[in-house]
């Protein structure tokens, strides 16, 4: 997903969320793919956002399936508290690899999307999915009736589930 959808207000609840979940959690890590042209945004927001909750984060790069199982089993054997997974397709399309190995490895995780949860992650934050969606069909609508798509408002994620 771009910046636009998760930003540090979001990365800011998913670790509340694991904070309210696990009081102790100190240190936290963020599993990112390196490749995304998102990547260090969510680095930074990610940071801030553990520095106002008083958190540690180890930033961990992964995202074929080998670097995924070598970073999980990784952090379990470190003993990170918790473990924030980052959007992006590399992730998407691993989150069954992601949901069982961090339920093997017994790494509290976060994801950005339910479909995680879905696939048996433990919990997720992020935005609707439906309601991101439903947008996409209005601005299509507005392109359509003529409207200029540069001349169409950029828009965030209003709902969160």
């Amino acid at each position: 997903m771009p910046p636009l959808w998760f930003g540090f207000e979001t990365w800011s609840k998913c670790q509340q969320d694991l904070v309210e979940l696990l009081p102790q959690a100190a240190r936290f890590a963020f599993l990112v793919d390196q490749d995304s042209p998102a990547a260090a945004a969510f680095i930074a927001d990610i940071r801030a956002a553990a520095a106002v909750l008083g958190r540690q984060v180890e930033i961990v790069h992964a995202s074929t399936n080998r670097e995924i199982d070598a970073a999980v089993a990784s952090l379990a054997q470190k003993r990170a508290d918790a473990l924030l997974v980052s959007s992006g397709t590399p992730f998407a399309q691993r989150r069954v690899q992601l949901a069982t190995l961090t339920a093997r490895h017994a790494v509290p995780a976060i994801f950005t999307d339910r479909r995680y949860v879905e696939a048996g992650g433990l919990m997720s934050y992020g935005s609707s999915a439906t309601d991101m969606y439903h947008e996409v069909g209005i601005y299509t609508g507005r392109i359509l009736n003529g409207e200029k798509p540069s001349e169409l408002p950029v828009l965030q994620a209003a709902k969160f589930e």
